[in-house]
């Protein structure tokens, strides 16, 4: 069996150099988790929530899977969005995809991928739902353009979710964003914003 020593020695290196700097930090960090995000993101590993808004560990709340997709049926994203509205009391989610998101690109496709093609059809939907402004665009433009579409339908399932409509309801101070990052240079895009 392979063992990971390096990733062990990157590790010892990245809690060293935080304690250089601050040295209280991990005694800080360990008192208590009260992040104000959600952060519902994709797992492409070149999207790491924290780092592309320059924010320590610990101030975000993280979720993440295959294309940003938030449906009503995944008990996981369901849990997670539950726990962080109601135990941490964000008060913003985010929703955050990417340009050039492999999900996104799998669910164009016109072939099989396997177990995936389930979740990807949640992709396919919103590529049947806006068939009109996909219509007729090169495949770059359609891409980026249902990246895009994509993050604005998810929004939407977080906003009509019963967690989110609850906590609306009691007053909670909860907005619900949906943002596109750009891997080509590093910056963000605010596609929508929705408040009670």
């Amino acid at each position: 069996m392979k063992k990971l020593q390096f990733l062990f020695d990157s590790n010892v290196e990245w809690a060293t150099a935080i304690k250089d700097r601050d040295p209280e930090f991990f005694s800080r960090l360990s008192d208590q988790q009260a992040p104000e995000y959600l952060w519902i993101g994709c797992s492409d590993s070149r999207v790491p929530a924290t780092q592309i808004v320059n924010l320590a560990p610990g101030e975000i709340f993280v979720h993440r899977n295959i294309a940003n997709v938030v449906v009503h049926t995944d008990l996981n994203c369901l849990s997670v969005m539950q726990f962080a509205v109601e135990v941490l009391k964000v008060k913003h989610i985010i929703v955050c995809g990417h340009y050039g998101c492999g999900g996104v690109q799998a669910a164009m496709e016109d072939k099989e991928h396997g177990l995936i093609d389930n979740w990807l059809r949640h992709i396919k939907d919103v590529s049947r739902f806006h068939s009109e402004k996909l219509e007729g665009l090169k495949k770059e433009q359609k891409f980026d353009l249902l990246c895009e579409l994509n993050v604005k339908e998810q929004v939407a399932n977080v906003r009509n979710s019963t967690i989110v409509q609850n906590a609306w309801k009691r007053g909670a101070d909860l907005s619900v964003h949906g943002w596109i990052y750009n891997i080509n240079n590093g910056i963000l895009k605010d596609l929508v914003t929705c408040d009670a």
